[in-house]
């Protein structure tokens, strides 16, 4: 059985993704605070930093596809954390008073996500990684 996990654990893809799934549960952990899903916690301090934030742009900053981000968006709209004005062909993003009394909390579930990462990896070791990580990810696009 470790022999199979070795080979898989040599494939890019493979080990990419289970690294996600293990952040993915960290951030779930210190996100929960927020009541909350990461992303759309996320979406919150992105809109908040970036009142009046088009969607198109904030795809970019996420790197997520506009139509992923308009399903968060509309959520959170419901949800009456964000408003979504439009002016012609471009729709812009507001955080409304729900969003800026979580903010605060966002942030420290963030910065708790952060200590997480140093704790587990080492702080050098996790600051190599991300600046790794980003720069394939530069790659990509």
């Amino acid at each position: 059985m470790s022999k199979l996990k070795q080979t898989y654990c040599q494939c890019l893809f493979y080990s990419v993704n289970a690294l996600a799934r293990n952040i993915t549960r960290l951030a779930e952990e210190e996100f929960a605070i927020t009541g909350l899903n990461p992303s759309y916690a996320f979406v919150i301090m992105t809109v908040n930093r970036e009142p009046g934030i088009s969607i198109g742009d904030m795809a970019k900053v996420m790197q997520l596809r506009p139509s992923t981000l308009t399903r968060f968006i509309e959520k959170l709209e419901k949800e009456d954390f964000l408003e979504r004005r439009t002016e012609g062909r471009f729709t812009y993003v507001f955080p409304k008073a729900k969003a800026e009394q979580i903010i605060s909390t966002c942030e420290t579930a963030w910065y708790n996500l952060y200590n997480r990462f140093n704790t587990l990896l080492g702080k050098e070791e996790a600051a190599e990684l991300v600046g790794k990580i980003t720069a394939a990810n530069s790659k990509f696009e």
